[in-house]
C-alpha cells in the first residue's frame, strides 16, 4: 500500500472512530464518512465497502494497539507490575473521557452481527489479560488469584464505567477505586 492510501485510510478510521463515539453506529453511514473525511463517494469505497467494514477494523486495532499488547512485554522481561500499572492507568484515562468511548457503538452493532465476532474480541482481551496475571504470579509480583474471576472483573467493570460514564457524570475516585481494587487484589507490596 503506498504512503498516499495508508494516510487515507488511517484519515477513514480516525475520523469514523470519532463519529461512531459521537453518535453510535447504527447513524453513520458512507455519506457521513465521506462528508467528515471530504472525501469522494469512490475514494471512500476503494478502502472500505460499509460502516461495518470500517468498524470492524477500528475494533480490530483497539483489540491489538501497542498500549494493550502485553506478550511483547512479557516477553522483554518487563515487570508484572509495571506492564499492569501502566494498562490500569491508562484504563483511567479511557473512563475519564466517555465522549472518546465506543461503548455505545460496539452495543449497537453487537446486535447487527454474528454474536461470535464480539466473543473473539472479547476472548483475545480475555487472554491478555489472563496471561498478564498468569506472568505476574509466576514471577512472584502478584498473590495467587483467581485469574479468570479477576480479568472478568477488570474487563466488565472497565466496560460497564465506559457505558455508564456516557449517561451520568462520574468522577476521577470512581475510577480509582476500580484500579485500587484490582492492585490489592494482585500486589503484594501496599498499594
Amino acid at each position: 500500500m503506498t504512503a498516499k492510501k495508508e494516510r487515507t485510510r488511517a484519515l477513514i478510521l480516525e475520523t469514523s472512530y470519532t463519529l461512531f463515539a459521537q453518535h453510535g453506529f447504527s447513524k453513520i453511514t458512507m455519506k457521513d464518512i465521506c462528508d467528515a473525511t471530504n472525501l469522494s463517494r469512490g475514494g471512500l469505497y476503494s478502502h472500505f465497502s460499509s460502516p461495518q467494514e470500517i468498524f470492524e477494523t477500528i475494533l480490530e486495532g483497539l483489540n491489538q494497539k501497542d498500549e494493550m499488547n502485553f506478550y511483547q512485554e512479557m516477553e522483554s522481561g518487563v515487570a508484572a507490575n509495571v506492564i499492569m500499572d501502566r494498562a490500569l492507568l491508562l484504563m483511567e484515562r479511557e473512563m475519564a473521557s466517555p465522549q472518546d468511548s465506543l461503548s455505545l457503538a460496539i452495543y449497537e452493532y453487537s446486535g447487527s452481527v454474528d454474536a461470535n465476532l464480539m466473543c473473539h474480541f472479547n476472548q483475545s482481551s480475555e487472554q491478555k489479560w489472563a496471561a498478564l496475571i498468569r506472568y505476574g504470579i509466576e514471577g512472584g509480583e502478584f498473590y495467587k488469584v483467581d485469574i479468570e474471576e479477576l480479568v472478568r472483573i477488570i474487563l466488565y467493570s472497565y466496560q460497564g464505567v465506559r457505558m455508564w460514564s456516557r449517561i451520568i457524570p462520574m468522577t476521577p475516585d470512581v475510577f480509582r477505586s476500580i484500579t485500587s481494587h484490582i492492585k490489592k487484589q494482585l500486589y503484594r507490596q501496599k498499594v
